[in-house]
């Protein structure tokens, strides 16, 4: 039987994230200002054909598998990125720094929020990403100068995502202590945190190892596009 994490974003539409989703019901995907994932029920070239049909724009769409998939056309592949797709099962939680503050992110924040991800790049965020809920951030003179949230959530597995750090506050715990808050967040509500990282971010590999993550498996994130 397939693994939910085996079609992420598919099963996050149909269930955590279905009051974002758009489609029918063979293809969902979400707003463009929400996310660029979009996720088929089964991963055929006729599901394909009709999310090229059904897709109201032009911007990239991100599609997810944990094996190499060859784009059918009419979509235009503009890039394939290798990834791990890795989960923090292990019991328990970890232990909070009290020196680091941490605060809710709310609409007013989405300015600052847009700017940091814009500058340090941690994945697609656009201006109603944080409709997915759960962004906290932590703040140094009224500046947001580190984030992470939530985004695909697939039944009872959460995904931590747009984990960033502005390069002038790199070094001060800040990304951990987000992490450490969304995992006990996640673990408190018994769902399992996950995450996907590029397979060449060793460091951020290594900080998510050291938080219990483990790797799952493999994933490939294609960047396909309507042409005009």
């Amino acid at each position: 039987m397939e693994h939910v994490l085996d079609n992420p974003a598919w099963s996050a539409l149909i269930s955590g994230n279905k009051h974002l989703a758009l489609g029918n019901e063979f293809v969902k995907y979400f707003d463009s200002e929400v996310s660029p994932f979009a996720g088929f029920k089964k991963n055929t070239a006729e599901n394909f054909q009709r999310l090229y049909e059904l897709m109201p724009y032009y911007r990239p769409v991100l599609f997810v598998s944990p094996v190499e998939i060859q784009i059918p056309n009419p979509w235009k592949v503009l890039n394939t990125v290798k990834g791990f797709q890795m989960v923090c099962e292990a019991p328990g939680t970890e232990q909070i720094n009290t020196q680091i503050k941490i605060r809710p992110l709310v609409s007013e924040h989405i300015p600052q929020m847009l700017a940091l991800t814009k500058l340090t790049n941690p994945g697609p965020f656009a201006s109603r990403t944080i409709d997915f809920g759960h962004y906290m951030g932590v703040f140094e003179d009224d500046k947001l100068v580190a984030m992470a949230g939530q985004r695909l959530h697939a039944f009872s597995y959460a995904e931590i995502s747009a984990v960033c750090t502005h390069p002038d506050h790199l070094g001060k715990g800040y990304a951990r202590e987000l992490l450490v808050y969304h995992i006990n967040r996640i673990k408190a509500a018994a769902e399992v945190p996950f995450l996907h990282v590029r397979y060449d971010n060793e460091r951020a590999v290594n900080v998510y190892k050291s938080l219990g993550f483990s790797t799952r498996t493999e994933v490939y994130f294609s960047v396909m596009q309507k042409e005009r």
